[in-house]
């Protein structure tokens, strides 16, 4: 079984499709599909089912990606061997909501980069989750623990929530989440202090919230990293909440005994100590 082989698979559970998978690849179809039944052969196992006019992993085949996706990640690190540098070398992607990564990682990021000149790090902002299923990132921030995943998940500590409304006259609208996002606190106290009904700004973007509530006639529910500036404002009440909102750190598991990694984990737990205070 050779390692070109392995790749056809990846291609297709990404692409979703033979003929999607031999574009990315630049192969034809007809290649792709001979390949994988080569590997489905050497292996006594279907590797993808047909669904939807799509090809879906079947369970085996999730077992070989895990092992593939390994493979790759050391293969990238065999290459970093020849390109070492003093002190630690890696090149990582840490994904991270918009506001986490502009008001608590951004600020503190030429700390770790000029002290590690080996180290590169890509950050990915999206309000949605990377899939660690399909290694789209080896390190994420995120505000609400996962129930499973094949990954090392540690607590960094916790937010304040705020209830930020006009200091003077009505609320005419409520800022609230869109409807996936149902299950976190800010959504919750709104509803519990029905407010929910008012809202007709529906948003995941807590920055934008932020700029919506400087006009004076709307209410919201944030985190403390996303609502900083606002909490001086005299135009405004806030109102902090017994709530609080737990911050997680998501590592791929292989990623533990990396002694780079180990510098980026000890970094960001750096990067959220103030928020372990009074836990």
């Amino acid at each position: 079984m050779n390692w070109d082989d392995l790749r056809i698979v990846a291609a297709v559970r990404d692409a979703g499709s033979y003929a999607g998978a031999g574009a990315r690849l630049r192969i034809d179809e007809t290649t792709v599909g001979r390949r994988l039944a080569r590997i489905e052969t050497a292996l006594g196992v279907r590797l993808f089912e047909a669904v939807d006019g799509g090809r879906r992993p079947t369970p085996a085949c999730e077992m070989v990606l895990a092992h593939v996706e390994a493979m790759a990640s050391h293969a990238a690190d065999i290459a970093r061997v020849g390109a070492a540098q003093e002190g630690v070398t890696g090149r990582f992607r840490l994904a991270a909501t918009p506001a986490v990564a502009e008001r608590i990682l951004a600020p503190r990021m030429a700390s770790l980069l000029t002290a590690h000149s080996g180290l590169r790090l890509q950050l990915l902002t999206a309000s949605s989750n990377v899939s660690f299923s399909r290694w789209q990132a080896d390190f994420a921030i995120r505000l609400r623990k996962p129930e499973k995943g094949d990954f090392t998940i540690t607590r960094l500590g916790s937010v304040r929530l705020y209830l930020i409304e006009p200091a003077s006259g009505p609320v005419s609208f409520v800022c609230a989440y869109p409807d996936e996002l149902d299950g976190i606190p800010e959504q919750q106290i709104l509803k519990q202090r029905k407010l929910f009904d008012a809202a007709r700004c529906m948003t995941d973007d807590v920055r934008l919230m932020s700029e919506v509530l400087r006009g004076g006639h709307a209410a919201a529910v944030l985190p403390e990293h996303a609502c900083r500036d606002l909490l001086a404002d005299r135009t405004l009440r806030v109102t902090q909440l017994p709530r609080r909102r737990d911050i997680w750190l998501l590592v791929q598991t292989h990623l533990k005994r990396d002694p780079a990694a180990r510098v980026v984990i000890d970094w960001l737990r750096g990067c959220f100590a103030e928020f372990q205070a009074g836990d």
